[in-house]
Order: C-alpha cells, then structure tokens, then sequence
C-alpha cells in the first residue's frame, strides 16, 4: 500500500499532544492589531495556543496521518 500524503495546510497550523489532543493557535492575529478594532484584553485572551473541539478531531487527524 502506497504512504499517505500529509495535508500541507495543516500541518503548518496543527500539532498533535503527547495525548493526541489537536493543538491550534487562535485566529484572528495576523494583522491589524493596533489601532483597528482588537482591543487588549481581544488579542491578550488570543496568545498562545488551544485545544481544538472534538468535533474537528476525526478530520484534522485525518490530514496528519504519521503525527
């Protein structure tokens, strides 16, 4: 059987934990952010990463197929 190819998009954006929970970084942080609308406390409370919902697991673990 032929090797699975790794989505390209994904695994630019997604890791998988030791415990195989999806980890992702927030959206929204990419630019803009002075003066345009994201307050402090918007772009404080987007630092860092998250867990992604379960109902995206299937999915993303799909697309990392050797993570």
């Amino acid at each position: 059987m032929p090797k699975l190819k790794t989505h390209s998009g994904a695994k630019k954006r997604l890791k998988i934990s030791k415990k195989g929970k999806v980890i992702r970084g927030h959206a929204y942080m990419s630019h803009l952010l002075n003066g345009h609308g994201k307050t402090a406390k918007s772009k404080r409370h987007a630092r860092g990463t998250t867990v992604t919902d379960k109902t995206s697991v299937k999915a993303v673990k799909k697309m990392l197929p050797y993570a």
